[in-house]
């Protein structure tokens, strides 16, 4: 049996066991998607490498040393009173990975010579732990060039004073020259969602204070799960207290629960695999859902009785068929993505939010999010099925269509009008253009299983003893 059969062939044995109604139901019939053979699937790895040096020269042309660019406007944008080279950083690593050295290299040189974290500006812990952080730790670990090392241990640094709170919970801000927090209301996303790049500079530069102060935010947010085992939407950092009791697997709440088994699978630390358990069995309870024709979504639940509160799924949301994967349930994985292909076929390009059981959009908008593909990625890597990369082809082609500008790519307002925002954010370059060329490339461009990425998908990888 060759590897990747095998490899399957226990990830179904391994697999959770399925609710009696999802374990019986027949499988619908799966829409049509085109087919990829590797012939193709080069081309499209080719074409995917091509819209990034695109996107990369029109940031270049238009932006250079600012945070992202407006790509209908040809103006740039920064996210504080200073730019912290968002771009530039998220996409290093990406750059590096497609083999676009000339553009890798620019990136490398604006961030050596041109970011500095001494700055007054209050910050947003999360994003730039994501970003900033696990983008130069990433880049470091592909280019062993000490001086990204050196940022990414300032930047620790000044961020430390976040998890100075009473529950040891992060505050949501942090001011980068004085250390001075702001922000009680957080999130189990901002709270949890800090081990994999903290555990990491922890492990690079021998301190471990990093990894404790991260870990410990991740376990008091799971020591907080309701009596049925799930989290809210909104914690108060200073008491403790769930503000929203609201419990789902959206944008707030996503990375909480990927990064409990992604950080087992970095740093082998058992507290985490034990939280992944004892957490994935009462979402898959209470927030998974069958409507129609045994299709399966997540949505809306009050974490304290379970009850249903609302039929809602959305881009943020199509991460889950990769964290199921990677965790050893396919088979749920699989069901899971073909929703997501429905909602993305309902105008075209997926908007930000559906109502699941009309099958009505909620919030239109699109901001060139990658977790849908991010998922038929992994769907690949653990199956080999051609089907993810037909989705795929279809996800990239409607990115072009609808979302191509002369100078980049621009976010849209809706997608039912398809009329563009003068948006073109930095995961574009860190997490979309790279889950793309990832999915179509040889696997030679990246060994899957020797790394983790992060939620902003910066691979990590265990480089230390």
């Amino acid at each position: 049996m060759t590897a990747r059969p095998l490899m399957l062939a226990l990830s179904l044995l391994l697999s959770p066991v399925l609710a009696p109604s999802q374990a019986s139901a027949a499988a619908p019939a799966l829409a049509a998607v085109p087919q990829v053979d590797e012939a193709e699937a080069q081309r499209l790895a080719e074409r995917v490498r091509e819209e990034t040096r695109h996107a990369w020269q029109g940031y270049m042309r238009h932006a250079q040393g600012h945070d992202d660019l407006m790509p209908l406007s040809g103006g740039a944008h920064d996210w504080y009173a200073q730019p912290l080279l968002m771009s530039p950083v998220d996409a290093l690593d990406t750059l590096m990975l497609m083999g676009l050295d000339e553009e890798a290299a620019q990136a490398r040189e604006l961030i050596v010579t041109r970011l500095s974290f001494d700055q007054d500006i209050d910050v947003q812990n999360f994003e730039v732990t994501i970003r900033l952080l696990g983008g130069l730790l990433s880049a470091y670990q592909l280019s062993g060039d000490e001086r990204l090392l050196a940022l990414a241990e300032d930047l620790g640094r000044r961020l430390l004073p976040v998890f100075d709170s009473p529950t040891g919970l992060p505050y949501t801000h942090v001011n980068l020259r004085t250390g001075k927090t702001s922000g009680a209301v957080s999130n189990p996303a901002e709270t949890g969602t800090l081990l994999l790049e903290f555990g990491t500079l922890a492990r690079l530069t021998g301190k471990p204070v990093y990894y404790d102060k991260a870990k410990r935010a991740l376990v008091e947010t799971f020591k907080r799960r309701s009596p049925i085992g799930l989290v809210g939407a909104q914690i108060d950092v200073q008491t403790g207290r769930w503000v929203d009791r609201t419990s789902h697997i959206a944008g707030g709440i996503d990375s909480y629960y990927e990064y409990l088994y992604k950080c087992w699978k970095l740093f082998g630390d058992e507290d985490c695999l034990r939280m992944w358990k004892q957490s994935i069995g009462p979402v898959n309870r209470y927030l998974a859902d069958e409507v129609r024709d045994h299709e399966l979504w997540y949505g809306y639940a009050d974490m304290d009785s379970g009850r249903r509160t609302e039929t809602t799924y959305g881009a943020l949301d199509a991460f889950m068929p990769a964290l199921l994967a990677l965790s050893g349930d396919v088979p749920r994985a699989r069901r899971l993505q073909e929703s997501g292909l429905k909602m993305w076929r309902l105008h075209g390009i997926e908007p930000e939010t559906v109502d699941y059981s009309r099958m009505t959009v909620g919030s239109p908008g699109y901001a060139l999010r990658p977790e849908i593909v991010e998922s038929a990625y992994y769907l690949h890597h653990y199956t080999g099925d051609a089907r993810y990369r037909g989705m795929g082809k279809v996800f990239f082609e409607d990115l072009v269509r609808a979302c191509r500008t002369d100078i980049g790519y621009a976010a849209l307002k809706s997608v039912v009008t398809g009329e563009k925002r003068d948006a073109m954010q930095s995961f574009l370059f860190a997490e979309t253009f790279k889950y793309y060329y990832l999915l179509f490339a040889p696997a030679r461009r990246l060994d899957f299983d020797a790394v983790v990425f992060n939620t902003e998908a910066h691979p990590l990888r265990r480089t230390w003893k």
